[in-house]
């Protein structure tokens, strides 16, 4: 097998129309190039909005470069040594850090090599098909070996520059939970400090792909938590700082203007729901930096509760659950409160339809729907209740009792 970097010299130039294609490739590169440059400004607006200087200095060197790179390969026959295509990763990576995406890179390499190789080819002779086609082979492979080279610089210096944003964010979220000062984050990261912060906790459950064993429930576990993100920084539009995993966990929206509507944000959750097949449970509340810690503390017992009182998905904040919340603090009257339902501990059967029963606001259709039980067999529990514990659901004085007594024996495990 040949090696294909390797020099194999030939007597007679290679010829397309009767034109040694080496030599007129080096004396149509300045042309060639300006073709180029006019093509890719007209057809990507990215390229418009690139400086002037940089697009007729720099881009335009690099294509230059090679036209002229390929003159010299196609005069030697042979491929590009690696060492040759240093200039291209430079160029790749220079523009991966000012966000040029890397498709419109690759168009632009595109462009030139078949603008050049429509050139190349134009008047071609039958009698010239042995060289046409050795051509043709070495077009596609310095196609080839180009688009590997700035692809690859590309993704490493945005995988470079991806891994310290999420450092100066991990570290600027760890400060402001912590409560501590920030300026020293700032100054090392360049990030900026938000008026307000949207304070989430999260609980998420697993979606259909996740169930599934080994790699595939990683791998779905992990575009789960991709797509979480990308609505998380929909929110205000800025990068969310976030702690989170499958399961859940805590994200810091930065607001740098007004705090964003809570029937808005809403309907934010609902959709990050759909987007990543799973059902979300958040807590959320605004606070300004130095009260980040507060909010993350308070958004965190609010999940909790949410989750231990089997509440369905949706957004949640301290307004929609002020009975629960109050009732969970530590107090005299909680053990008390927990003590009415002793009765009931043996017997599993009560307790569960009674939680069901006051869940559904003291609907036996939709508790016995929920049970799959009937609803006679709802009736004659609640009955049981009522004897065993003295308080009856269905009486307007016993039922904040009752809802108490369920709120405290939760926040006691």
């Amino acid at each position: 097998m040949t090696d294909t970097n390797k020099v194999v010299w030939r007597d007679e130039p290679l010829r397309i129309g009767g034109r040694p294609i080496a030599n007129w490739l080096n004396a149509s590169a300045s042309e060639l190039t300006a073709r180029v440059i006019a093509r890719l400004v007209d057809e990507l607006p990215i390229y418009r909005e690139l400086p002037r200087e940089e697009v007729y200095g720099e881009i335009s060197a690099i294509i230059q470069h090679n036209m002229e790179l390929f003159a010299t390969l196609i005069r030697e026959r042979r491929a590009a040594y690696d060492s040759e295509l240093v200039e291209q990763r430079n160029s790749a990576a220079r523009r991966a850090e000012e966000g040029v995406p890397l498709d419109a890179i690759l168009h632009a390499y595109h462009v030139g090599i078949g603008l050049a190789a429509e050139e190349l080819f134009a008047g071609a002779d039958p009698d010239e098909m042995g060289d046409t086609q050795v051509v043709i082979g070495m077009v596609l492979d310095f196609l080839r070996r180009l688009t590997i080279a700035v692809s690859a610089a590309y993704l490493e210096e945005r995988q470079i520059m991806e891994s310290q944003e999420n450092s100066g964010r991990r570290s600027l979220m760890s400060a402001l939970v912590a409560g501590e000062p920030v300026d020293a984050v700032v100054r090392r990261t360049g990030l900026r400090v938000a008026p307000h912060y949207l304070a989430l906790s999260l609980a998420i459950d697993e979606n259909t792909d996740e169930r599934g064993y080994g790699v595939s429930g990683t791998v779905a576990a992990r575009r789960k938590l991709r797509r979480l993100q990308a609505e998380l920084d929909r929110i205000t539009g800025e990068p969310a700082l976030t702690v989170i995993d499958s399961g859940g966990g805590t994200a810091l929206i930065p607001c740098p203007a007004s705090p964003p509507d809570w029937e808005e944000l809403r309907q934010m959750v609902e959709r990050a729901r759909v987007v990543v097949g799973a059902d979300l449970r958040v807590a959320g509340a605004i606070a300004e930096p130095a009260a980040v810690p507060a909010a993350v503390h308070e958004t965190s017992e609010i999940i909790a509760l949410v989750a231990r009182s089997g509440r369905p998905p949706g957004l949640y904040r301290l307004s929609d659950v002020l009975l629960e919340y109050q009732l969970s603090r530590p107090s005299p009257a909680h053990l008390e409160l927990a003590r009415l339902l002793e009765p009931l501990a043996s017997k599993p059967e009560l307790m569960q339809t009674l939680e069901a029963y006051v869940a559904s606001g003291l609907n036996r259709r939709a508790t016995a729907a929920t049970l799959h039980v009937h609803a006679n067999t709802v009736d004659y529990r609640m009955r049981r209740v009522f004897e065993l514990t003295g308080l009856n659901p269905s009486d307007p004085s016993d039922l904040p009792q009752v809802g108490a007594a369920l709120v405290a024996k939760r926040a006691l495990g």
